[in-house]
């Protein structure tokens, strides 16, 4: 059922106000809905691969994006500070 112009602006009016008055709330439920959001995407993922339906390509996630190159900063890191301890003492050895 549609909703009239009247509730419609209404209903925009009161998000209006809920956002002056609250963001935190406001970035709390917009958190809460992509959640929600996730969740019935991968409930009709799981649907449409028990149906044996082509699921298109899923992309990943940004945050799991930002720990893989993360994880290969550090693995960086490590590697270059070993090689150059280790030559450091190849180094104090040859003396």
């Amino acid at each position: 059922m549609a909703w009239s112009q009247d509730e419609e602006r209404m209903l925009a009016q009161i998000e209006r106000h809920l956002v002056d008055e609250d963001p935190r709330l406001v970035a709390r439920l917009e958190s809460f809905n992509d959640r929600v959001r996730r969740g019935e995407e991968s409930e009709r993922r799981r649907a449409a691969k028990a149906n044996g339906e082509q699921l298109p390509k899923q992309r990943p996630r940004r945050s799991t994006i930002i720990i893989v190159i993360s994880w290969l900063l550090i693995a960086t890191l490590v590697a270059t500070l070993l090689v150059l301890v280790l030559r450091h003492e190849a180094a104090a050895l040859a003396f």
